[in-house]
């Protein structure tokens, strides 16, 4: 396996445990310090907003990069085994499923709000 393929691999990974941690987090098997952890974990790798913006150089990805992998392998290991399985098998399910309509109808009226808002003030006297 060369690089290229084990960089998607791990990708791959990355998306299906970030959805295992949304689970995670709704799950009532998961004890409360995990569900903590694992949403506050899978809320920030789903939000555009990041602790350091991307568009500083190099320090910009450092979050996407090892940040939020090193988190999502920290609460992992908070979630009893059995459980995590069941969650594992939950989120491939889901990743192939197509992407929620009202989802993306959601984040984009957030975005126009937000672009309206800045041009009313914008233009405001």
């Amino acid at each position: 396996m060369n690089r290229l393929d084990r960089a998607r691999r791990w990708a791959r990974d990355i998306k299906r445990d970030v959805i295992v941690l949304w689970l995670a987090a709704r799950d009532s098997r998961v004890p409360w310090y995990a569900k903590l952890a694992a949403g506050a974990i899978a809320a920030y790798a789903l939000s555009p907003v990041d602790l350091i913006p991307d568009f500083i150089p190099i320090l910009g990805y450092l979050d996407d990069l090892v940040i939020v992998p090193l988190g999502i392998i920290a609460v992992l290991r908070l979630i009893p085994t059995d459980v995590l399985a069941e969650l594992r098998i939950e989120a491939l399910k889901q990743v192939e499923r197509p992407v929620s309509r009202a989802g993306m109808a959601a984040v984009i009226s957030i975005w126009l709000i937000f672009v309206a808002l800045i041009s009313w003030m914008a233009l405001a006297p």
